[in-house]
Formats: C-alpha cells, structure tokens, sequence
C-alpha cells in the first residue's frame, strides 16, 4: 500500500470512535491486530483483535457519547502511521471509578499505527489521562 493509503486507513479507524460505527473494524484490523493502551492499568492492557476493539469503542462511547477525534498531524512512512489527535466529548458516564461529571472535556493522544497487507496490526495508543482527569477534577493542580 502506498503511504497515503496507509493513513487513509488509519483515518477510518479514527472515524469509528468518532461516529460509534464499529462495524468496518474487521475491514481496517486484522484478526491478530494489537492495541496497547498505555492508561489502562490491568494486565490485559492489550486489546487483541477487531472483536476486542469494537467492544472497547462501544463501551468508551457510552462514557463519553458525543466522542469526536481531530486529526492535528498525520505522518506516514514505510508501514508505520503517526497521528496527534484532539479528543473532545462529554463525560456521562462512569469510567476508572469516576462518576459522571457533566462536563465536556478536550485532550490530547497521540497514535502509532503499523500496517501489514491492507490491514492495522498494531496500535500504540497514549492518551493524556492527566489532562483529561484535571478536567474531570479528579487531579487538582
């Protein structure tokens, strides 16, 4: 695949969290794809193919419902795809033991995406959960 292709795929992956369509998953991740999540923090932090994903996009869309990714920057090359992100959405429900808070929050993430035969392999997700939990008020400066 040419280094534009590449990151049009990564961008319909993007896509999915945005509009809570999971079905395309099993067209954008291969069946043995790996995601790592850095905030995770149980040993089953990495989330092992399509069917994994979609259930972590689905149950992530129910804490924030209005989910919405900007990519800032995309950079390709050879099969690997760099993306900074803007995440925006509203926190409604209860996630990492923090109630709903009501409140609309922006943060950052930055995604590392390698790309075999058409498909996502593996994903490196880091978010920035001190960011994010700040704006929760779960932190305080």
């Amino acid at each position: 695949m040419s280094l534009e292709s590449n990151k049009q795929l990564v961008k319909r992956a993007i896509m999915m969290w945005s509009t809570g369509k999971v079905q395309e998953a099993d067209e954008i991740y291969a069946p043995n794809c790996s995601n790592y999540q850095q905030h995770l923090q149980s040993a089953d932090h990495v989330l092992k193919g399509p069917e994994s994903w979609k259930k972590f996009i689905q149950e992530f869309r129910q804490v924030f419902p209005d989910y919405q990714d900007t990519i800032e920057v995309q950079i390709a090359e050879s099969d690997m795809v760099a993306s900074r992100l803007t995440c925006r959405g509203t926190h409604k429900g209860k996630w990492h033991g923090v109630q709903p808070t009501g409140k609309k929050v922006s943060f950052t993430c930055i995604l590392l995406d390698r790309i075999e035969n058409g498909k996502i392999v593996e994903t490196w997700a880091n978010w920035d959960m001190y960011g994010l939990m700040l704006q929760l008020g779960v932190i305080k400066k």
